[in-house]
């Protein structure tokens, strides 16, 4: 009987996300910080006098330091297909690497929220019976979300049938 992983291991072919999900993550980014210089500034402004109002200044500083984080994140993300399991690394200080065995999966689903939908993109969370193993790959076009979705469930029952 033949277990194991077979050729290519120690150099997986990794896959990155599109890059939809950075400019929503951006663009929600860019929303929220206007909104909230805006508001501090002007109660600043009124509570405290104009000088304060450039307070609100910070919350811009903060938001160009969270963008270039935010696309040092999105680099990180990739995930390969093996013969036996599926990877997924992310992470930029605290690198993390998620190893799913294809007969431990129980569950593959693909969810899109209104806004995800909006950008034209979907999650796809497999669920196996540790829950710390549970893992999510976000920002997918659709079509490659249910490919994957597809693909995983069939491997997933196939490597299960020997349990």
């Amino acid at each position: 009987m033949e277990t194991g992983t077979r050729g290519g291991t120690s150099h997986p072919d990794w896959v990155g996300l599109p890059g939809g999900l950075l400019r929503l993550r951006r663009l929600l980014l860019g929303f929220w910080s206007v909104l909230l210089a805006a508001v501090t500034g002007v109660v600043l402004g009124l509570a405290a006098g104009p000088a304060w109002a450039a307070c609100g200044v910070l919350w811009l500083a903060a938001a160009a330091w969270a963008w270039v984080l935010l696309g040092r994140n999105w680099r990180s993300w990739r995930y390969a297909e093996r013969a036996d399991d599926l990877l997924i690394s992310r992470g930029v200080l605290w690198r993390a690497q998620t190893v799913v065995p294809y007969g431990r999966m129980q569950l593959v689903e693909v969810t899109s929220g209104p806004l995800e939908r909006r950008f034209g993109l979907a999650s796809v969370q497999l669920h196996t019976a540790a829950a710390a193993t549970d893992a999510k790959i976000p920002g997918l076009v659709p079509e490659e979300a249910e490919r994957l979705r597809d693909r995983l469930t069939e491997l997933g029952e196939a490597r299960s049938a020997g349990l």
